[in-house]
């Protein structure tokens, strides 16, 4: 195949759904600001703006299939100092969208499936769940100062409603005690729901807008269903 009819095959490719996208990938001027400032560039080869390109160029095939859009951390630094505003986060959702659920690498898509069906990523049964609140409540409450300390579940009302990353009730449950020490000592009000209490979305970062909007909208069930003022959010 010769160079024009190359150029005319790719200009065809470019027609199709990458086109489409609204993330302004055919603004890119190719400087590089991305590519010096992502944290994980060089990674495998990771180049944020090669995939850019490789959009903009219409190689869907390519970069869905490729392990590259999983590398990057969606930090957004990348987007905050393009100086064409070029959506490259939103570009790497879109792309992560396409892949097929199947071959979503790690335990994203699985764990996602999991909190869609329990509430949470773990799969983590509610009365395990307070089980693990009262006994990291219980350690709290053995230190000085805070003897009257306890965990409001379901407390209706409350000025803060907090999620809690399932890792915090997994392998890191000593995490949980500054923030609550912190609410204790300001004597806030506060409460943690005991059921859909994930408060990490991987719809998001697997790229599944669908079920991203069922987590989020559990969250704001919670808020509304205990009436509570202001949302803690961690993640």
């Amino acid at each position: 195949m010769t160079e024009p009819e190359k150029m005319i095959e790719m200009n065809n490719l470019n027609k199709g759904c990458l086109r489409s996208w609204p993330h302004f990938q055919d603004y890119c001027i190719t400087c590089g600001a991305c590519s010096s400032s992502c944290p994980v560039s060089g990674i495998d080869g990771f180049d944020p703006r090669k995939i850019v390109r490789m959009v903009s160029l219409g190689m869907q095939e390519e970069i869905v299939s490729s392990r590259w859009p999983w590398i990057c951390t969606m930090c957004g630094k990348c987007e905050n100092v393009c100086p064409m505003e070029v959506d490259i986060p939103g570009l790497i959702r879109k792309i992560r969208s396409m892949r097929d659920r199947d071959k979503v690498p790690g335990i994203l898509h699985k764990g996602l499936d999991t909190a869609i069906q329990t509430g949470n990523n773990l799969g983590l049964p509610q009365e395990d769940f307070i089980f693990i609140l009262q006994d990291v409540g219980e350690e709290i409450a053995q230190e000085p100062g805070f003897e009257e300390f306890t965990v409001p579940v379901d407390k209706k009302g409350a000025n803060i409603l907090t999620t809690i990353h399932n890792k915090l009730v997994n392998t890191h449950t000593d995490d949980l005690k500054h923030w609550w020490k912190i609410f204790f000592a300001a004597k806030e009000d506060w409460t943690v729901p005991s059921t859909n209490w994930e408060g990490t979305n991987w719809g998001l970062f697997t790229g599944d807008d669908e079920r991203m909007k069922i987590m989020a909208g559990r969250v704001a069930e919670n808020m509304e269903q205990l009436q509570a003022k202001n949302l803690l959010w961690p993640e």
